[in-house]
């Protein structure tokens, strides 16, 4: 291999490394002095081991201060609860070793069901409950009068970590989570005039696809970021309730621009003028510099454009001209200019120093999917696998097997709703042993010769450095933190270090086996298979439509559509690996929100006294009969009536009225029975390729 190949495998895997941003240097720095300082305030407080400060700060380490502070405030409470678990279970069941460990292992299960059914931060909070008792708990194994001084003493170095990881956070050249919200907001903005320009020209299907499920991850993280704001500013908690509709109609404006992508209809006279004037404006929306500094022009042309799209056209005298076809689509073309001057508006009191209230009390519903299933899975590995690998040790009576206890303990709870629990685990793995030579150079070789913070300083910020760097680096985000992290846990740092390399080796062998033995309890006890989740998610998806058609209570048009997109969010990383099939699932999982929405336009409708009774009970008729597909057809049977129903019905409700609220009825009805065509496997009852 020539030396300009190697450059070049070299440049390809590591150059994001080498060029780190303003923005990352600032976070590296920033993160390696807070924790210096946490280490200092330690040995100031003579804490027994004031690693775990300057741990803390690289473990809630985040570019943003809103996400240091969400962190570190669960990361508290998680080890406040679990140093309170591990005084009451060692206190009740302290006398009884296999009734201890038992029970620590039924609390490791439960806090893994709750980290399953949650989301970070909330999920890594619920997670550190779990471990925190395990670490707590097991070095007071025998003695259970000292768990309280251990539980206490975690806190103390934990808090101490968050305070000095807070602190600098928000005070040195802080990168807040209000002004990021408003970043990205802007960025998907111009993204979903990007996809619009592009489902509007017939694009390229591949790079439309992929910014659409760049569209969703970044709605679904926008909303995390929210919170964040929240707790970074209170002052931005009037500002909430923009940011929660602001996603909301960007999600409908992405699902208007699908389905008209979808549904093209070039030489229907009544839209083209419609899609040209929306063409034109995303176009220039999206290649404009500073396109979004003053959002009026932009809304006021969306506004003419709605007006227009609303307009009913007039019959053709041709006969082969569908004007049911004109009308459905020009009033998707109208949904998708109002959406858009919506997610404007937002932007612009996003941006407005003080919001004022909303006289709209009800905000929109931001709603989560959860995995029951998943979560009770998750909640027996870890538990059976924390219980297996604890009852070897007290039989075996191996001191240094607390180590690998913890760690099954840690890894087996902290990454067990990952999409690829498998993969997250060995690159924790690879960070861990990645950290094993540099903390024996520095802590057997380097500090016993030249003790001293001074020395210390000198010999761990060329390490921490870079690794806050590959922290700063989404490719190399997992790997980084766990080598800084173990590299500090490896170091164990004190005011004054000893050579001792016999408990050095035989204390990081144990922990790289606890990840290893983690790693194995992933892959044999209760393997997840990710189409049986797919299948799961999908099955869920249609309950839901056929709720939808036959509920009583109709539900907020917000709380389905954030439900639906958190889910086709989720399907995102099980599916990236699978090719077109996982591209025919994902296009129909987001087709399944187009008819969503759509069923509840016509609950809507049957409520609306301007329909007709007849209009009102054709609805009915059909909801029934898309809900009996929805609910009993199996792929691979012909489909029912269904779609022919709609488009009967459709075609009559159209010529028996010309009012604008009946022909939103038919063209919701043309709609639904065009997205089933497109993929009618999809609205089957389980499919035969997800098991």
């Amino acid at each position: 291999m020539t030396l300009a190949r190697v450059k070049d495998l070299i440049e390809a895997r590591f150059g994001s490394l080498t060029r780190p941003t303003r923005s990352d240097w600032i976070f590296a720095l920033r993160t390696v002095s807070a924790g210096l300082i946490a280490l200092l305030a330690a040995y100031a407080l003579k804490l027994d081991h004031p690693q775990w400060a300057m741990m803390t700060v690289f473990i809630v380490a985040q570019p943003v201060a809103g996400m240091v502070l969400a962190k570190g405030f669960y990361r508290l409470l998680g080890t406040l609860a679990g140093g309170l678990a591990a005084i009451g279970i060692t206190s009740l069941f302290g006398a009884n070793p296999w009734l201890l460990v038992i029970v620590l292992a039924m609390w490791i299960g439960i806090c893994t069901l709750v980290s399953s059914l949650l989301r970070n931060p909330e999920a890594y909070g619920a997670a550190l409950a779990g471990y925190t008792a395990m670490i707590i708990g097991l070095p007071a194994f025998g003695q259970p009068h000292l768990v309280v001084d251990l539980a206490v003493a975690r806190c103390a170095e934990i808090v101490l970590g968050i305070v000095c990881a807070g602190l600098t956070s928000r005070l040195i050249l802080p990168k807040l989570a209000a002004d990021a919200i408003i970043s990205r907001l802007k960025r998907s903005i111009l993204d979903l005039a990007t996809y619009a320009g592009g489902a509007f020209s017939g694009g390229d299907a591949a790079s439309l696809a992929g910014l659409q499920r760049k569209l969703i991850a970044d709605a679904q993280t926008l909303a995390e970021m929210r919170t964040y704001a929240r707790l970074e500013a209170p002052s931005f908690a009037p500002r909430a309730h923009p940011v929660r509709r602001t996603i909301g109609q960007l999600l409908w404006a992405l699902s208007a621009a699908r389905a008209l992508h979808s549904h093209a209809a070039p030489k229907n006279a009544a839209l083209i003028p419609v899609r040209g004037e929306l063409q034109a404006l995303v176009g220039e929306m999206a290649t404009s510099p500073g396109a979004l500094d003053d959002t009026s022009p932009w809304v006021a042309r969306l506004d003419a454009i709605a007006r227009e799209a609303r307009q009913t056209p007039e019959a053709s005298p041709d006969p082969e001209s569908d004007r049911l076809g004109a009308i459905t689509r020009l009033a998707i073309a109208a949904d998708f200019a109002e959406a858009l001057k919506q997610v404007l508006l937002g932007l612009d009191a996003l941006r407005s120093p003080a919001s004022r209230p909303s006289r709209d009390r009800r905000q929109p519903a931001l709603v989560v999917h959860r995995d029951y299933h998943a979560a009770w899975r998750n909640a027996v590995r870890a538990g059976l696998a924390t219980l297996l690998v604890t009852a070897f040790w007290l039989t075996t009576k191996w001191s240094e097997a607390a180590g690998t206890v913890i760690l099954v303990a840690v890894v087996s709870s902290l990454f067990a709703a990952r999409p690829d629990p498998v993969d997250s685990a060995w690159g924790f793995f690879k960070g861990t042993l990645l950290a094993l030579p540099f903390a024996f150079l520095v802590g057997q070789v380097a500090l016993p010769a030249l003790p001293g913070f001074g020395w210390f300083t000198l010999f761990v910020v060329p390490i921490m450095v870079p690794a806050a760097l590959g922290m700063a680096n989404p490719r190399h985000v997992g790997v980084a933190t766990a080598f800084a992290i173990n590299f500090l846990a490896f170091l164990s740092p004190h005011q004054a270090m000893t050579y001792d390399p016999g408990p050095f080796l035989a204390g990081s062998a144990s922990i790289l086996v606890g990840i290893l033995i983690a790693i194995g309890v992933f892959i044999v006890v209760l393997p997840a298979d990710p189409w049986v989740t797919v299948h799961r998610i999908l099955q869920a998806m249609r309950e839901d439509l056929a709720r939808l058609c036959l509920h009583e209570r109709v539900p907020r048009r917000s709380a389905f559509e954030s439900l639906a997109y958190d889910r086709v969010n989720q399907l995102m990383p099980l599916l990236q690996r699978v090719g077109r099939k996982g591209d025919a699932v994902l296009g129909g999982s987001i087709a399944a929100v187009t008819v969503g929405l759509e069923i509840l336009r016509l609950r809507s409708a049957q409520q609306d006294a301007a329909i007709p009774p007849e209009t009102a009970l054709s609805i009915t008729n059909f909801l029934r009969g898309l809900a009996r597909e929805l609910l009993f057809r199996r792929p691979g049977e012909p489909q029912t009536a269904t779609i022919a129903v709609a488009r009967q019905y459709a075609a009559s409700i159209a010529e028996r009225s010309d009012k604008a609220e009946t022909l939103q009825v038919a063209a919701s009805l043309r709609i639904i029975a065009a997205a089933m065509e497109d993929y009618p496997d999809f609205f089957a009852k389980g499919r035969a390729d997800a098991g």
